[in-house]
């Protein structure tokens, strides 16, 4: 028999500020009241990542947006703490508090193991707490998932996938500069 602890965002909280994690060896998440630990990532994944980050600064406004990689967003509501790999937010200092789904333009996840995941429970997490647009970078199969207009009951109800040859930028806020998927997956 096994048994699970549920956690509210404000437990989980408070039990980081502690140091009750600093042991684990693996980065972890709260979603849905569980704790959920995340694999390593890889050299593809990490490269992705650092591309993306270098064309999100290169996309953005920093009067009106600001970017955050691998930091927590705290979804009250739904008792989640995730950690998007890149989120767009609006601009600010965020040191009394972690981004909100108000706050968030853009949440972007990089997964190769994690993929199911990724399209399924957060995605429903995301619409559901008002998140405007979130992406899923596929590693293996090296396309972009993109979904936009969240409704809190039946999910995204506009989803896409943007493959090589294609360019992307968020619906809003205004993008200075298109990614270019082929770009993004030419390793």
């Amino acid at each position: 028999m096994s048994t699970s602890l549920e956690l509210s965002l404000d437990q989980y909280a408070k039990m980081v500020e502690r140091g009750a994690f600093d042991h684990l060896s693996k980065k972890i998440e709260l979603i849905r009241g569980k704790i959920r630990q995340t694999n390593p990532a890889g050299p593809v994944h990490d490269d992705l990542i650092a591309y993306l980050t270098a064309w999100c600064f290169r996309a953005i406004d920093p009067s009106t947006t600001s970017i955050r990689v691998q930091t927590g967003l705290d979804l009250a509501g739904a008792q989640s703490r995730p950690e998007p790999d890149l989120m767009w937010v609006k601009a600010g200092r965020y040191t009394e508090r972690h981004p909100t789904a108000a706050d968030v333009e853009l949440a972007i996840e990089v997964a190769d193991s994690s993929l199911q995941g990724d399209l399924s429970e957060k995605a429903l997490l995301y619409a559901e707490v008002g998140v405007t647009e979130y992406w899923v970078v596929d590693v293996r199969s090296r396309c972009i998932h993109v979904y936009r207009k969240p409704h809190s009951i039946d999910g995204y109800q506009d989803r896409g996938v943007f493959k090589a040859g294609e360019t992307l930028g968020p619906a809003s806020p205004r993008c200075n500069d298109a990614l270019e998927i082929a770009e993004l997956f030419d390793y």
